[in-house]
């Protein structure tokens, strides 16, 4: 999916106006641009998001020291905004837009942008109107706190100049010429100014400048006003809660998936993910081997013990009945007979006790009247788990049974 990338017209919205954009699968390169009057602009199915540019004549950027407590969140936020910038301003505040900082929480200084609202609400409306409604509002040009930066914008008949860094109070817009160069602020004469340029205006800024100057489309700037942290949209332009919670989702994963510093971490994340894979794929086939040895081992031990044992299909099943055979062959008796279950419970009894009476069925056996303490019970059943019986108190009764586990040991 890819995005669109409106710029605004600094005119009021008309039908007829033809409206620039372009389209970005990764948000780093252009795929296309053009114009195209609103109805006629990519479909919304044709891109996953739709941001709208402002252009930089219609902004204006102002600092403002916030109240402590107020954020971005604060619903006084509007009108402490109006309170502040009212002397500033020339027009009324209610028929402008305010805009706040992307980043402001726990901080008193902050930027605003501030644009007519009508002209804005205006473009928005049609976008809308047109199935193309914008998800994101960016400024153009927005303050920098980074190293001075100028770029020339325009035409050759009306070049601009644009300044922005940590010494420009916003964002320096002038007519390309001497008197523009002089009015910016350096820390010295001599100190070189990194320039941009439009293709239309680079031999007006390389003859101003006394250099070679860096070459950057219109298309390019909107590129990089679409990677800012900036949204317009606030207070009453501001789209639902869970448009915006989409909005800022999208905005992380696409931060994610595709910004270049992102990178690293992506890499390092599939390298993971990789070495993670490849760990549980060793430890399977190495438990897998491990199983198929001991089953080897078991039926081994089978056939070798039991040669005629041909076809192995539940190897301790088949020892158990192979064991009990052999045992009915020769007469031997086996630990589920009654004389081993006797002689077990009487190496276990305490001393001068007697049964009262005995029961033996399907390898259980009964013992009554023994008369045990809670103690002698507990002692009783330890004794005859050592020798692979297992015991309960069942009334006044003992019951005993030789362990399955030690029932199927041949």
């Amino acid at each position: 999916m890819s995005t669109l990338i409106i710029c605004l017209p600094q005119t009021a919205h008309a039908a007829s106006l033809g409206y620039d954009f372009l389209l970005t699968a990764d948000g780093l390169a252009v795929a296309d641009h053009a114009s195209a009057p609103v109805a006629l602009l990519p479909s919304a199915g044709q891109a996953a998001d739709v941001v709208a540019v402002v252009p930089s004549a219609l902004l204006s950027w102002h600092a403002v020291e916030l109240p402590k407590g107020v954020g971005a969140g604060s619903p006084r936020l509007r009108a402490i905004l109006e309170n502040l910038l009212e002397d500033r301003l020339l027009d009324e505040p209610a028929q402008l837009h305010f805009a706040l900082a992307p980043v402001t929480d726990g901080l008193s200084a902050a930027w605003v942008a501030v644009c007519d609202r009508t002209w804005l609400a205006g473009h928005l409306q049609a976008l809308e109107a047109a199935g193309r409604p914008a998800t994101r509002i960016v400024p153009e040009f927005s303050p920098d706190a980074g190293p001075l930066q100028a770029q020339v914008v325009g035409d050759a008949d009306q070049p601009l100049l644009l300044v922005t860094g940590k010494d420009i109070g916003g964002v320096m817009r002038l007519p390309l010429g001497p008197t523009a160069l002089a009015l910016i602020p350096r820390e010295s004469p001599d100190q070189e100014l990194a320039v941009l340029a439009e293709p239309a205006v680079v031999a007006l800024a390389e003859a101003l400048f006394q250099h070679k100057v860096g070459l950057m489309t219109r298309q390019e700037r909107w590129l990089d006003a679409f990677r800012s942290g900036w949204d317009l949209a606030q207070f009453d332009l501001a789209s639902s809660s869970r448009i915006r919670t989409v909005k800022r989702m999208s905005g992380l994963a696409r931060e994610l998936l595709r910004a270049p510093g992102w990178r690293p971490a992506r890499w390092g994340a599939a390298l993971f993910l990789l070495a993670n894979l490849l760990g549980l794929n060793v430890w399977a086939w190495k438990e897998q081997s491990a199983l198929q040895v001991s089953r080897a081992a078991v039926q081994s031990t089978l056939t070798q013990t039991f040669p005629r044992v041909k076809v192995v299909v539940d190897a301790p099943l088949q020892m158990e009945r192979e064991v009990a055979a052999l045992r009915q062959a020769t007469g031997a008796t086996s630990g589920r007979d009654l004389e081993a279950m006797l002689a077990a419970l009487g190496s276990a009894v305490p001393a001068g006790r007697s049964a009262g009476a005995i029961e033996f069925a399907g390898g259980e056996a009964k013992v009554k009247g023994l008369q045990l303490s809670a103690q002698e019970v507990t002692s009783l059943i330890g004794l005859l788990r050592s020798q692979g019986y297992s015991a309960r108190l069942e009334g006044d009764a003992v019951l005993i049974k030789q362990d399955t586990l030690e029932a199927m040991t041949p």
